[in-house]
């Protein structure tokens, strides 16, 4: 069966309280962005705690509306349906009865339960009577079938509202909530696995992103920026469009390099990150930074090393993978799309200057000390790498 209705159903959103058109509001803008991407008319309308998306035509691809949709947060599942008129209770039988037939089959040995919603009150029969009256119908017209209350096979729903939902499978939504909905934030984001999982998994609470990516020309190369600007295209799939703010951070990891000791080089270098990308966020209007680091993976993700690193930020650093195994962030980067992309061969700009034997317990006190030597060097650097961020606007291809 070819199906032209689909409805949405979400989860948070649900218990939210008067303000809960809000959430509803922002999901549906989200869902017709996601929808302008294929091919196809929609119409996305709301009624009474029900999101539907309408097909206005046939020119559509069933399982690309699914696709589109599984890269919205907030939508928990998406449910094929069956969308009538109430033309009286004979013609609803004959209608779910076709339904069931044209969907699992008319010879399929197969449990059912009815569920049915009286959400109009006037309708002449109760929600348990539809459910028995129905089962009934069912089991006089379609072969080789069976009630089981427990555990069906399948779970047929019947909406009573303005008009009649007749729907039995769903298909998974990605959860979270609706991008827009929980003020916006700047990703770190490298060339590697982790950091398009944090930025994907922050989004995915309704965050919206902008990213900072630090550049080492000639070091690395513009195959290096562009992994990124890939990366960051496909976290867009989920997140919606991403600022990407490239920073030019040659000549201030050169003067580190040149004047802090070599096994600081690493935790110097990334509190100078942490503080461009706070003034990049303080200037477009973030109210915290994500990075994708996890405690003990690297020198710099070290509890003591993070606690230096934080030193030098005054808004909040989250880090969504702090607790998780290696194996459970590559699983998830394989489940969006960006695993391939991440393993591709192109330096960074912290693995082109990692000392050979890093702290790993770094004082702040000896850190601040070292970091004096770059006293009169770095001020006017620093600088200029605020002033020459380069911008790139980052929207998914898919």
């Amino acid at each position: 069966m070819n199906f032209r209705a689909f409805l949405i159903k979400y989860a948070e959103i649900g218990i939210k309280g008067k303000n809960r058109y809000l959430f509803e509001d922002a999901l549906m803008k989200q869902i017709r962005r996601a929808l302008r991407r294929i091919e196809g008319n929609f119409k996305v309308t709301k009624e009474d705690g029900r999101i539907y998306v309408m097909a206005e035509d046939d020119d559509f691809d069933e399982e690309d509306v699914y696709s589109a949709l599984q890269h919205v947060f907030g939508i928990q599942g998406i449910c094929p349906m069956l969308q009538v008129e109430d033309e009286g209770w004979e013609k609803l039988c004959e209608t779910v009865v076709s339904y069931m037939k044209e969907t699992y089959g008319e010879e399929e040995n197969y449990s059912f339960k009815v569920q049915a919603r009286r959400a109009r009150k006037n309708y002449p029969l109760n929600s348990n009577e539809i459910c028995y009256k129905m089962g009934e119908a069912i089991l006089n017209e379609v072969p080789n079938v069976h009630v089981d209350v427990h555990k069906p096979d399948v779970m047929l729903h019947i909406e009573i509202r303005q008009k009649i939902n007749i729907y039995s499978k769903t298909v998974k939504g990605p959860g979270g909530m609706p991008i827009g909905t929980n003020g916006k934030a700047m990703l770190l984001l490298s060339g590697g696995i982790d950091s398009p999982v944090a930025g994907y998994m922050i989004a995915k609470r309704g965050v919206v992103i902008d990213a900072v990516y630090f550049h080492a020309p000639p070091y690395t190369s513009e195959r290096a920026k562009q992994k990124v600007i890939d990366l960051a295209r496909e976290v867009a799939a989920f997140s919606g469009p991403i600022n990407l703010h490239i920073v030019n951070f040659t000549d201030i990891q050169l003067a580190i390099y040149e004047k802090c000791p070599h096994d600081e080089l690493t935790i110097i270098m990334r509190r100078y990150m942490m503080k461009i990308a706070q003034d990049l966020a303080e200037k477009t209007g973030c109210l915290a930074l994500i990075t994708g680091e996890s405690i003990g993976q690297v020198a710099s993700q070290t509890m003591q090393s993070m606690a230096v690193t934080n030193e030098v930020c005054t808004m909040p650093v989250y880090r969504p993978l702090v607790g998780f195994d290696k194996q459970d962030i590559v699983e998830i980067s394989q489940q969006i799309g960006t695993f391939e992309t991440s393993i591709l061969p192109y330096e960074d700009c912290c693995t082109i200057f990692v000392a050979k034997h890093p702290v790993t317990k770094p004082y702040l006190k000896i850190i601040k000390r070292s970091e004096q030597n770059l006293n009169g060097v770095i001020e006017e650097l620093y600088e200029t790498a605020i002033n020459t961020v380069e911008t790139v606007w980052c929207e998914s291809e898919a």
